[in-house]
């Protein structure tokens, strides 16, 4: 048997599509009233019955791992938000996150040596430190509790408040967040972005996992009422008017042409998932993405 080390896989040639909106000096076209859903019931009630399955299928998950893979970092701070029993990382940032020696607590505490100076400088600087910390946000403690990939967990819920719970965050800055086919349940979508960038570092990324999936009753209206080309500028408006910039659409796992229903059809098997991605029929996924600029490089763009 050889021991050859075998070359590193290369990076897949992803679709991408720049995203920049008609009008980038104007107002955020939508209002509060465009995120109203069909069941306005508090999510706690919803989601207190943990859910250990998985909402994408497996395809689009492996898919989705290695698009982490060349796209995440291996040092630093990632937050997983609307995080769950599952984060879909790849065994290269699983191995990079258990080489990070943290002890934290149920409801986001850490090691009561933070602001030592060994730890404390690290989370100034970013978390640039041994491996990687993962941080998860969601709304299900139980979920949370069962995911071993994170060192820190934040049971919170962004629809009641969505800004990041600073205290559980810590001050370190985040290299990359991501948010994996949730975005869609955020009824105060800007907000929350806005919130993650305030907490990123420069040169951060925000990667938004988006597949055709849902749960219909809890989805914002627009969901329910646009084509999923539509719904992808959908998410890549929140994305700009939360203030990231080189926002883009990226197909991870696009569907066939001769699969693709539009109109009522295509909405309605987006609700029930059933898949139809490109490459051994898998859910169609898309990431849209976008970077933390320094304040010049956002100005000049306005």
């Amino acid at each position: 048997m050889s021991t050859t080390t075998p070359p590193p896989q290369k990076a897949p040639n992803y679709p991408t599509t720049p995203f920049r909106p008609p009008a980038p000096g104007s107002p955020y076209p939508y209002t509060p009233a465009s995120f109203t859903r069909l069941d306005s019931t508090p999510d706690s009630s919803f989601y207190s019955t943990p859910r250990f399955v998985t909402h994408i299928d497996d395809a689009a998950i492996a898919r989705l791992r290695t698009y982490y893979a060349h796209n995440l970092p291996s040092r630093g701070r990632i937050l997983d938000l609307c995080s769950s029993w599952v984060s879909h990382f790849p065994p290269s940032l699983e191995a990079a996150a258990a080489a990070k020696h943290t002890t934290t607590t149920q409801g986001g505490e850490k090691d009561n040596d933070d602001n030592n100076s060994g730890r404390g400088r690290e989370r100034e600087r970013g978390g640039e430190g041994n491996g990687l910390e993962v941080l998860g946000l969601g709304i299900s403690s139980a979920e949370l509790a069962a995911n071993p990939l994170l060192h820190v967990r934040i049971p919170h819920d962004l629809n009641t408040s969505p800004s990041l719970p600073a205290s559980s965050i810590g001050e370190g800055l985040l290299d990359a967040t991501v948010c994996v086919v949730s975005i869609d349940y955020l009824t105060q979508p800007v907000e929350v972005l806005k919130s993650v960038l305030e907490r990123t570092k420069q040169g951060g990324k925000l990667h938004l996992v988006i597949s055709n999936r849902c749960f219909p009753t809890k989805v914002v209206g627009p969901w329910l009422r646009l084509g999923e080309r539509e719904r992808l500028e959908l998410v890549a408006g929140y994305v700009w008017w939360a203030g990231w910039r080189g926002v883009e659409i990226v197909d991870v796992v696009e569907e066939e042409g001769d699969q693709r229903e539009e109109g009522v059809m295509g909405k309605v098997r987006g609700w029930v998932g059933r898949g139809g991605g490109r490459g051994g029929g898998g859910d169609p996924l898309w990431v849209v993405r976008g970077v933390k600029t320094i304040e010049g490089e956002r100005h000049e763009e306005l």
